[in-house]
């Protein structure tokens, strides 16, 4: 290596007159890690743009490097001291079970149940003890906040559930169904980090079910209960010949379409819905619902709660927010405070707020949480037979002859014994919705950027839905599925990230969805202690569960680049930059087709049935349509998995449809390079660095010590001196 080479050159940027990353084809100068030097420094860039490991050639480590390499294992375990140090040291055998797992997908071997047995033995038997005993005070944190996360939504579906099933399935049955199933997953299922609940879909496909009964004239829990057992049994047939493969077809592409749908659910619930009065826009409205109970009373303002509730709910965003980013910054004692308060900062955020709208404006009243008031069946009976609801169907009747009974009676058909055959077709609609809505939420979960290292267990997962599912249809419990904006933040919250939100590695434990669920099902026991927290609060922590699911969606940070000027767009170092701009704007126009025609079928009752037929088609969409429209190498940037992403950024040349890039000859680059040094630099400062030099030029300096994975991976300023006098 020449004195000159191992000189650092100065960092220049991106501007609005220079050549953007489509527009640089090849070049023959070596990088010092022995590749193109183009492509090396793209794969640099975008390996930490997306949180990649850079796997250099290795080289022998000088003993400073090993030093400097302690000394920042030391200081990451003063940064979070509640990571377990041997999550590490699992990784080489889940790295080997996850081989031979990929050996036995090639050769159908998961086929007849045996992908259901190596799910156990990869999950279950190999990491059940360490996720049982993993407990410290993010465990803690987390439950307590998606406690909140999981029985608010429980509640509020399980009053839509009433209306839209006459009174058949309720809260009260909401909450148990959640509480139930949340502590059996947490205890047998294989991939803890899931969290089940309820979900639009499957509450309009209720809807529709309630319908059907009346027009046959069949008790609508009989019928849905014939139905769920469909579902089982379709369920365990595809668990049994791996019909989980389906989902391997399911790229970044769907993936995005259908998380980027269920985090605009949340926020658009949070703010106020279009479809329904739900959110905080409506609180404006004098003849919402939540004014009625005050109308009359002269000390009470519909305007004073309106903007209160705005308070209350912007003001648990900006405090959770706030506090999570303390784990980042000098404030506090020490590191252990910062973790502590990061950790805490949605459950401090909620208590904050709810005694700022009880105690300091108690004088304005807020709407609070509508729960039962004592834990039995919704439906109410008017007679022994339980064939009329009270008091609809005998308003002068003044006290309900009882509950109906908790278990079903699939025998009372009313005499039409060819329903629980006619049941099978409508089950077969319904067990695509959960087979997609649980797939496509389990790809999302096991995402490479997540860094989890336990497995996945799609099929024995499927068994274990298809066992809930069957067990609530006989209990006459709404069915539950994978949540995905509550998993996916029970994977932020137990993650630990870069200052940049950069997944560095997560906690995976079954203690926290335990314990989430076992307050649930305390919670069946004190639903008055419920009332205490103003639901604006409520709303914005569903704000907040959303905008944190963004955070990593893709799809949403290129459609942010519609608003961005394009000379700009390398700034954010994903791999998708080196796409001409036109070509990745069509790609996301495609996404956002698709996104706004399933809001829609969703929102609107008729047609929401129809819901999962939509996702199912972006599949096919993007295997046969989007082939036609784009070159390999633009989709590979644009929709690849990390790995396909890592080889195409090493290649001398890129094969992009209509691009105006061009060859870059030595010469070329070396008058660009003098052009540069005389221009001054208009980029706002970023790690994408055009001139070529110091391998550590092309990152930007991590903030944190918490980062030291990826430094790891990059040779240490010493070591590189070292060699440059030896040369």
């Amino acid at each position: 290596m020449s004195e000159e080479s191992s000189d650092q050159q100065p960092q220049e940027r991106y501007t609005g007159d220079e050549q953007q990353p489509w527009q640089r084809r090849s070049r023959s100068k070596q990088s010092s890690f022995g590749l193109p030097f183009e492509g090396s420094r793209r794969l640099r860039q975008v390996s930490f743009g997306l949180g990649l490991p850079f796997d250099a050639p290795k080289r022998k480590p000088s003993k400073a490097a090993n030093a400097g390499d302690n000394s920042i294992e030391k200081d990451d375990k003063n940064l979070d001291n509640n990571e377990s140090p041997d999550i590490a040291a699992d990784t080489g055998a889940d790295h080997a079970g996850q081989h031979d797992d990929e050996d036995e997908d090639d050769h159908g071997n998961n086929k007849w149940g045996r992908g259901i047995v190596a799910d156990f033995r990869r999950t279950i038997l190999t990491h059940w003890t360490k996720e049982m005993t993993n407990l410290n005070q993010t465990v803690i944190a987390t439950t307590f906040f998606l406690f909140f996360a999981c029985i608010a939504p429980a509640i509020t579906f399980g009053a839509i559930y009433a209306k839209a099933t006459g009174n058949w399935i309720g809260a009260i049955e909401m909450i148990t169904a959640t509480a139930w199933c949340g502590i059996f997953y947490a205890l047998f299922g294989g991939q803890p980090m899931m969290i089940n609940g309820g979900t639009g879909p499957v509450l309009a496909f209720s809807g529709v079910l309630y319908s059907m009964s009346k027009s046959m004239d069949v008790p609508f829990l009989t019928f849905n209960a014939w139905v769920g057992l469909w579902v089982a049994a379709y369920l365990l047939i595809a668990a049994f010949v791996d019909l989980n493969k389906v989902i391997q077809y399911a790229t970044r592409f769907t993936d995005e379409v259908f998380a980027l749908l269920i985090s605009m659910i949340f926020i658009i619930n949070a703010l106020g819905n279009p479809f329904a009065p739900v959110g905080i826009y409506y609180y404006f409205e004098e003849d919402h619902k939540s004014h009625e109970k005050y109308e009359g009373q002269e000390d009470y303002s519909y305007m004073a709660t309106a903007f209160l509730s705005l308070i209350l709910c912007l003001g648990t965003v900006a405090l959770a927010f706030f506090l999570k980013k303390i784990k980042f910054s000098p404030f506090g004692p020490n590191q252990i405070t910062r973790n502590i308060v990061h950790d805490f900062a949605v459950v401090a955020s909620i208590v904050t707020m709810s005694v700022i709208g009880n105690v300091l404006f108690s004088g304005i009243k807020t709407e609070t949480l509508n729960v039962p008031d004592t834990f039995a069946p919704t439906y109410s009976c008017c007679t022994a037979e339980c064939d009329s609801n009270w008091p609809v169907d005998c308003e002068d009747q003044a006290q309900p002859f009882g509950q109906r009974p908790w278990l079903v009676n699939l025998s009372d058909l009313n005499g039409k014994t060819w329903v629980p055959f006619m049941a099978a077709g409508p089950a077969l609609l319904a067990f695509i919705l959960v087979f997609l809505d649980d797939g496509i939420t389990w790809h999302l979960i096991n995402h490479p950027s997540h860094k989890l290292k336990h497995g996945d267990a799609y099929n024995y997962d499927t068994v274990i839905i298809a066992l809930m599912i069957a067990v609530n249809s006989m209990l006459g419990l709404p069915w539950l599925v994978a949540a995905t904006v509550r998993s996916l933040n029970h994977i932020h919250a137990m993650a630990t990230k870069t200052s940049g939100g950069k997944f560095i590695k997560v906690r995976e434990t079954r203690l926290s969805g335990l314990g989430i669920h076992i307050l649930c099902l305390v919670t069946i026991f004190a639903l008055g202690i419920l009332k205490l927290i103003p639901m604006p609060v409520l709303y914005g922590v569903f704000l907040f569960m959303g905008l944190v699911s963004l955070g990593t969606n893709q799809f949403w940070s290129r459609f942010l680049f519609f608003f961005k000027q394009p000379s700009r767009y390398g700034d954010t170092g994903e791999s998708f930059t080196f796409v001409k701009p036109k070509r990745l704007h069509l790609f996301t126009a495609i996404q956002l087709f698709l996104f706004i025609a399933l809001y829609f079928v969703k929102a609107i009752k008729v047609i929401a049935i129809a819901f999962p037929v939509i996702i199912a088609l972006c599949i096919p969409i993007r295997l046969y349509v989007l082939p036609k429209l784009f070159t390999p190498d633009e989709l590979v940037l644009l929709d690849g998995d990390d790995d396909a992403i890592r080889e195409c950024l090493t290649k001398d040349t890129f094969d992009f449809s209509d691009s105006d890039a061009k060859e870059i000859s030595d010469d070329q680059e070396q008058e660009d390079g003098e052009q540069k040094k005389t221009q001054p630099s208009t980029a706002a400062t970023d790690p994408l660095v055009v001139g070529g030099g110091d391998p550590r030029d092309f990152f930007s300096a991590p903030i944190e010590d918490e980062e030291q994975d990826i430094l790891a991976a990059m040779p240490s300023p010493r070591s590189r001196d070292e060699e440059a006098n030896v040369d």
